[in-house]
């Protein structure tokens, strides 16, 4: 360290003295005194840092005054109210965007939410006994009917179904995985970790591109305590490959007496390629192959909440509900209400893919999203200035989210460069917005996909444009 840093160290602001002048604005009137004093804390800390990075620039370091120091620790306080979690507008056209929250709700599951949140609710409460009940119970019999399953639990997401299920069944014995579907999931998640982490042996047969039924057949032994199946829903293998269909599996496991897992990743309870989209296998398919527990998540192709569902044989389903994990994993009431109403849609099929916006967005014809893609250039043309350019051109969505990972979604995007600002700053800029538009960028152009916005988010598109243009001016 040298002098320079030693002289700039003993003159750091001092914490008392930030703190009365801070005390003495209003804006911030009624802030606690604990919270002031770390904000302080944390200025002189980073000041503090600074001093001791900057050896050698000697006289390049500069402090703050007090005042200028206090400001510092005021924006920190006065930014404490400002939401970090925001809505936001999604143009990048990845349906599914795991970043941007996933699957929206539909008007009624947020309803939902909104009704059950507000006041008490019989969450665990049986109105007709009038005693305790279990929270499954609102939403086991409506995912019993739509999928034809014995039984149903759910829980805070998928990899926590996942968990739950091998602990509950396989805990210190074997599960046998094909190593094709030894997947990782969002977040550097991978399939071997979990399955440690739930205390089952992975015993990994076949190889990357060939599972064989005989494969597992061959590794079954007394240690063996389920056979489980991986959904490659995040990607595919193509070429020479080949793999023991689910039906095979539950031959196998019956011959065996072992229990068949079928984890399905995103899940999904109507068949897709009625819509131009990839064959995915639904919910009702693996459970009338014969799948013992099938698992799969609530905010993907399902287009509800952040769940992980657990569905299968009443047998299995007992023991993994009477599993001490089950209550550390549980969903909270929101998400049960928002669930609910979800799958209240999906009894009327026709009314879900009009009103739930995932479901829209992946089946809507081209035609109509060119339609709506022409509404919003105009809307954006009658507040732009005349340098901007403002076209449609065709491109591609994607269903994100771990889904249907090799289907290009043909689409719509309203094109966008202005002369005053690159399409990076464009970009910025619409990022930045109390409402912020995210957007994709090729080109030095910024690109709009309708397929994933809303005709009610048109209007803060174009206001977020129109407040940029004019900022500029000024």
């Amino acid at each position: 360290m040298d002098e320079h840093q030693k002289e700039l160290l003993k003159h750091l602001p001092k914490i008392d003295e930030m703190i009365l002048r801070i005390e003495k604005r209003e804006n911030l009137a009624g802030f606690p005194r604990e919270i002031v004093k770390e904000a302080c804390r944390s200025v002189v800390e980073r000041l503090r840092g600074q001093v001791l990075a900057g050896r050698g620039k000697g006289a390049q370091l500069r402090l703050p005054t007090p005042e200028q120091a206090a400001d510092r620790a005021a924006e920190i306080v006065g930014g404490y109210p400002s939401y970090r979690l925001r809505r936001v507008i999604n143009a990048t056209g990845v349906i599914l965007h795991t970043n941007l929250g996933r699957a929206p709700l539909c008007r009624e599951a947020i309803e939902r939410v909104v009704d059950v949140a507000r006041g008490y609710s019989n969450l665990e409460y049986d109105l007709e006994k009038g005693e305790r009940g279990l929270r499954y119970d609102h939403v086991r019999g409506l995912l019993c009917a739509l999928t034809g399953a014995e039984d149903a639990l759910v829980v805070n997401n998928n990899a926590a179904a996942v968990l739950l299920v091998l602990n509950a069944l396989a805990e210190g014995k074997e599960a046998i995985v094909s190593r094709g579907e030894l997947i990782e999931i969002g977040g550097e998640f991978r399939i071997p970790d979990v399955m440690e982490k739930s205390g089952a042996r992975l015993q990994e047969v076949g190889t990357t591109n060939r599972t064989r039924l005989s494969d597992y057949e061959r590794a079954i032994g007394p240690e063996t305590a389920i056979i489980l199946k991986v959904h490659t829903s995040n990607f595919r293998i193509m070429g020479f490959t080949e793999e023991a269909d689910l039906g095979s599996l539950v031959a196998l496991g019956k011959k065996h007496h072992l229990p068949v897992v079928d984890d399905l990743g995103s899940g999904c309870l109507i068949e897709l390629d009625r819509y131009g989209l990839e064959r995915e296998p639904t919910v009702r398919d693996c459970l009338a192959a014969g799948a013992d527990v099938v698992t799969f998540s609530g905010d993907k192709l399902l287009g509800g909440p952040q769940a992980g569902i657990i569905l299968g044989k009443r047998e299995f389903l007992e023991r993994i509900r009477r599993n001490p994990l089950n209550r550390a994993l549980r969903i909270d009431k929101l998400t049960l209400a928002a669930l609910e109403a979800t799958m209240v849609k999906y009894l009327r099929p026709a009314q879900a893919l009009g009103d739930m916006r995932v479901l829209r967005a992946l089946t809507e014809p081209v035609a109509d999203v060119k339609k709506r893609a022409k509404r919003l250039a105009a809307m954006l043309r009658r507040v732009l200035p005349e340098g901007a350019d403002i076209k449609l051109a065709t491109g591609v969505s994607v269903a994100g989210g771990g889904s249907l990972p090799t289907r290009e979604i043909p689409t719509i995007l309203v094109s966008l460069r202005v002369t005053t600002l690159s399409a990076a700053a464009l970009e910025e800029r619409l990022r930045r917005r109390e409402l912020p538009v995210i957007v994709r960028v090729a080109a030095d152009e910024v690109l709009l996909d309708v397929r994933t916005l809303d005709p009610e988010e048109f209007a803060g598109v174009r206001d977020a444009l129109r407040m940029i243009m004019v900022e500029g001016k000024t």
